[in-house]
């Protein structure tokens, strides 16, 4: 089957080229923000500590020492290794800041206060600024001191209490789920915020806390638990909002997700498995009611599909316009033609590497595309490129590094 894997784009038009963003940020959530606008266009610095790097470097799969999460994480970025906690790393910042639309960075409430880089200050050098804040409590509150992680989020959102097999244990997702929530929320952030310099010639400072935009994927749990008690319970892969929708295995052992979010989408698909006689029925018309009756249907849908291969199943559904769908494992992905039409996987050239496959951009633009430049670069690869614009000479910039200052 072909594979879903094509080169990068090269357009000479991006929508965000005209963007300087500084992502002095570490790990997930910053980083994936700076990431997603380094995609459109905006040059991006990155700023790393010249000693430890990001430690998204040592996170996840590695070929020869080089972090693969770090590839993508990083890519579209110029790496700079600066130590912001010493006086001449915070001048660097400064005229980083001076000379930038956006700043991203996720240091503990207080921080940058004590490191002379209060964003109250450099709003002063640049009034234009969005200062970005992406921390795991927010700014203000009684946890607002603590180290927070998108772990702590998916605990504290509901997340985890919902999540899992019923009478189970809470569970909790096997990927960064909350920082990435997190670091879409807060590129839409930015770019509001950005908008609005455009009428007010201002820049503002953006403050997130992780364990909020997880909350909002999570439909209107406080809206049903102030009227009416509600507290919601583990499913498994049943909803608590529709049925049937669950996971059904077919008589050559693949497993099959099926939704019937729609009302039409669960007539079909009951009537495709030989029980039309349950759509007459007077609480099959909502999906509050079909839960209700949720073992009967997932009766109905799982002996169907357990007579019949995959194959056969997908096919039937497709001819009874229903929604079905594979339970892909990542070499299922690697092979699957929609991924391949889409062009969602590219392969990148890399200094270190040689190349690298990495997921492409979020969304086609019909004019002016997003692309993959390069990957995540070297610690302080592009150290003295970023310093040199900032008229730093040779001298200097060898002073700084034999101070450990840079990198």
């Amino acid at each position: 089957m072909t594979s879903p894997v094509t080169s990068p784009v090269t357009s000479p038009v991006t929508s965000l080229a005209d963007l300087r963003v500084i992502d002095a940020a570490t790990l997930f959530a910053g980083p994936s923000a700076a990431m997603m606008l380094g995609d459109f266009g905006a040059d991006v610095v990155k700023i790393e500590h010249p000693r430890r790097g990001d430690p998204s470097r040592g996170h996840g799969a590695a070929v020869d020492g080089v972090g693969l999460w770090w590839k993508t994480l990083s890519r579209n970025k110029r790496a700079a290794a600066v130590d912001l906690s010493h006086p001449d790393g915070q001048e660097i910042l400064r005229g980083l800041a001076e000379r930038s639309d956006v700043l991203i960075e996720n240091f503990r409430p207080g921080t940058l206060e004590r490191w002379n880089l209060d964003p109250q200050d450099l709003l002063k050098l640049n009034p234009r600024l969005v200062v970005a804040r992406m921390t795991g409590f927010g700014q203000i509150g009684p946890m607002a001191g603590r180290p927070g992680f998108g772990t702590l989020a998916e605990a504290m959102s509901g997340f985890a209490a919902m999540t899992g097999q019923p009478g189970g244990p809470p569970t909790l997702p096997p990927l960064a789920l909350a920082d990435g929530i997190a670091g879409l929320a807060m590129s839409y952030a930015i770019m509001v915020a950005l908008q609005a310099r455009e009428r007010t010639g201002r820049g503002q400072v953006v403050d997130m806390a992780i364990i909020e935009p997880i909350l909002g994927l999570l439909g209107p749990q406080m809206s049903a638990y102030r009227a009416l008690g509600v507290v919601p319970e583990r499913t498994g892969n049943r909803s608590a909002s529709n049925a049937p929708r669950n996971t059904y295995r077919t008589r050559d052992g693949r497993w099959l997700a099926i939704s019937t979010s729609a009302q039409p989408i669960a007539e079909r698909v009951v009537t495709l498995v030989g029980r039309p006689d349950l759509v007459e029925q007077p609480w099959f018309a909502t999906g509050h009611g079909r839960v209700q009756h949720v073992d009967e249907l997932d009766e109905a849908v799982a002996s169907w599909i357990a007579e019949r291969d995959a194959e056969e199943v997908i096919a039937r559904f497709e001819e009874a316009q229903a929604a079905v769908a594979p339970i892909y494992d990542v070499t299922d992905i690697a092979e699957d033609p929609q991924y391949a039409a889409l062009g969602t996987f590219v392969d990148v050239p890399d200094e270190e590497l040689g190349g690298v496959t990495m997921q492409n951009v979020l969304f086609r633009l019909s004019d002016t595309p997003g692309e993959i430049r390069w990957p995540g670069r070297p610690l302080g690869r592009d150290t003295d490129e970023v310093l040199g614009e900032l008229g730093y000479d040779a001298g200097r910039i060898a002073g700084l590094r034999e101070a450990g200052v840079i990198a």
